[in-house]
């Protein structure tokens, strides 16, 4: 069946050579099953040109197109017209980008200050432990595969981070804390002493509030508040008493 919509979006901007910041409308009436990222080159092609904001492989896999529609964190290349209309109970929309780091211009923030938090925690096998005897292989049971698994589909678009009410200058965030536990569950990495150092310092899950906003916004619907719990409990085990 054939809808359409017509919208009204309240767009935060930022001209970085001005230092001005405002809010800008834009009104458009538009199909149901087009996507927010849709909507926003909609407007470059037919109002306004300089509207900046980023996005790239928009397949709900960089994360690189997260903002806050009406002050909820998503992936707008994700968020449908219809869905949005539901989900908000309205035809209006205040779009912002992220807050977990500088905005460079209108909804791009700098992706790299906010990948400093992550390569704290140093997302990547520091130490490799030998394979299994038998074979060339890793083997991890199928329970705690399940796990590791689910984990890993976290792809860092920081919507967590800005859900987050812990999110503060000593908080790595809960993404960074997942990327940490990550590791801790591979088979592959044997440098745990340091990386349970990095999960309970004082920049890890300590400032954690509980929450569970991370969970709430996740888009890729992993239970972020129950690896950190987990970590809380001890179930990765503590280094030096810490």
């Amino acid at each position: 069946m054939s809808q359409e919509y017509e919208l009204t979006l309240k767009i935060s901007r930022y001209d970085p050579d001005t230092d001005r910041a405002w809010v800008q409308d834009y009104h458009l009436k538009v199909g149901r099953i087009l996507r927010f990222v849709d909507l926003f080159r909609k407007i470059n092609d037919e109002q306004d040109p300089t509207l900046a904001w980023s996005s790239s492989c928009e397949h709900g896999q960089c994360g690189t197109c997260g903002m806050k529609i009406n002050g909820k964190p998503l992936l707008t290349c994700e968020l449908l017209v219809e869905n949005a209309v539901q989900m908000f109970k309205t035809q209006t929309f205040k779009v912002e980008p992220l807050t977990v780091a500088p905005v460079i211009r209108d909804l791009v923030i700098d992706l790299e200050k906010a990948y400093e938090r992550i390569h704290i925690v140093k997302p990547y096998i520091i130490e490799f432990a030998p394979p299994h005897p038998e074979g060339d292989e890793y083997r991890i049971p199928p329970r705690v595969l399940e796990a590791y698994v689910e984990a890993t589909r976290c792809i860092n678009c920081f919507c967590c981070a800005t859900a987050c009410i812990s999110t503060q200058k000593n908080y790595l965030g809960p993404n960074a804390m997942l990327a940490d536990i990550v590791r801790l569950m591979d088979p592959r990495e044997v440098a745990n002493e340091e990386r349970l150092k990095i999960l309970y310092s004082g920049q890890g899950i300590q400032r954690c509030r509980t929450s569970q906003a991370c969970t709430f916004v996740c888009p890729k619907q992993i239970d972020v508040a129950h690896f950190i719990a987990l970590g809380k409990e001890g179930k990765f085990g503590k280094v030096n008493g810490v």
